[in-house]
Parts: structure tokens; sequence; C-alpha cells
């Protein structure tokens, strides 16, 4: 009869160490297969050969683990739910305005693409690239950046002059201190949020055709006009 309550001590702490992967519930049988295990054996021990005190206090140890444990699952869930309510609230205030967050992508609207640059230092020679959807070149120029962050704003068109088609592209920026020492050049975007995807663990702000994590906001109301 121990060896069954020892199983059922195991089978219950494993349990409550997989996590994910196994219900409460069938931790919860297994609490109660102890304890009735457990009282069998009070209730049919050979009083000459009692059961072991020590053994029997490790088990009801490791059992008020499982359900201290099974106590604080049950909190986390509700902290867990509540945190999610209250970041589907938040991204829902964000639908009209104007935000800026990390990203390289930006959309090309009546002939302009705008993007943040974030120089770690100042850059005087700085070589910004715009790339298509397939990863084509489409665009080219050398800037001297600040330190700090600045808007550019590219005008869609290529070398030749030609004007492309709207549509989301990419920026690539390397920059260049006064000593030829590479130069952090963090890039970001803005624009007016017209909607919010709540499917997935994180909600999502639509800006044009961009998908925004709420994560990567940095800022809100900020404006998106060249400098």
């Amino acid at each position: 009869m121990a060896s069954g309550i020892t199983g059922a001590a195991s089978a219950a702490a494993t349990t409550s160490k997989t996590g994910s992967g196994t219900s409460a519930q069938e931790i919860a049988g297994n609490f109660t297969q102890f304890l009735t295990l457990l009282t069998t054996q009070l209730k049919n021990q050979n009083p000459l050969d009692p059961m072991d005190t020590n053994q029997f206090t490790q088990q009801l140890v490791q059992f008020a683990g499982v359900e201290q444990q099974l106590k604080a699952n049950d909190r986390l869930d509700s902290i867990l739910a509540s945190s999610k309510a209250a970041s589907t609230a938040s991204a829902t205030s964000y639908v009209g305005q104007t935000i800026e967050s990390t990203g390289i992508t930006a959309d090309l609207k009546d002939g302009a693409a705008t993007w943040t640059l974030d120089a770690a230092r100042a850059a005087p020679r700085a070589k910004v690239t715009i790339l298509d959807a397939k990863g084509n070149t489409v665009g080219q120029q050398d800037l001297s950046l600040n330190a700090g962050p600045q808007t550019f704003t590219w005008n869609g068109k290529n070398a030749a002059g030609i004007s492309q088609p709207a549509g989301t592209y990419t920026i690539k920026v390397v920059g260049q201190d006064a000593t030829g020492a590479t130069v952090t050049v963090e890039t970001g975007v803005s624009g007016k949020v017209s909607k919010v995807d709540l499917s997935g663990s994180e909600p999502v702000l639509i800006v044009g055709t961009a998908r925004v994590p709420l994560s990567s906001v940095k800022g809100v109301g900020l404006s998106t006009t060249s400098s």
C-alpha cells in the first residue's frame, strides 16, 4: 500500500512540473487518490508494524506543495487574464492616433514614404538604401545625420527619376562618423492606426499595410513631417 501512495505522490509531483501538458483536474485527481490510499492504509495498517512516520510526513509535505502550486497557478491565470484585458483596452485606444514604432518598412503613398532615423552619434557620412518588396534597390541617397532622432522622407523615385508604384518599401541605413567608424542608426516608422488585430497573443496595430506589435510602439502623436 505504501508503494501505491508513493506512486500517487510521484504522479502528482510530475504532473505539477509538466505545466501546460496536463490539466489541473488531473493533478487534483492524483491528490484525491493519494488521500484515499492514505486513509485506507491508516485504517488497515498492522498495529505491530505501523506506517513509517517519516515517510508519512514527507508525503504530506509533498502534496501540500502540489496544492499550493495549484492555487498559485490559478492566481497566475487570473493575473494573465487581467493583464490581457488591460492590454486589449490599451491597444484599442490607439485607433485614430498617430504612432511611432521601431521598424524598417513604410508605405509609399502620394509620392512619399517616411522613416524616423535615430543615430547613436553624429554621422557625417550616411548612405540610405530603399528596397522594394522583392528586395531590389530602387533608391539610394547620401546624407549627413545628426545625433538623435530625425525624419527621412523618400520621394518615391529611383536613380533615373522614375516614380515607383505605391506599396511597402524597406530602408537600410549605414552611417559613419568622422573617423570612419560605423554609427548605429535605428529606424522607425510613423503613421495613423486604422484598426487593431486582437487575434494573437499580443495586440497588433494596423498602420496602412504595416502590422505593428503593441510592444514596438515608441511614441504616440508624433509628427511625421520631414525636417
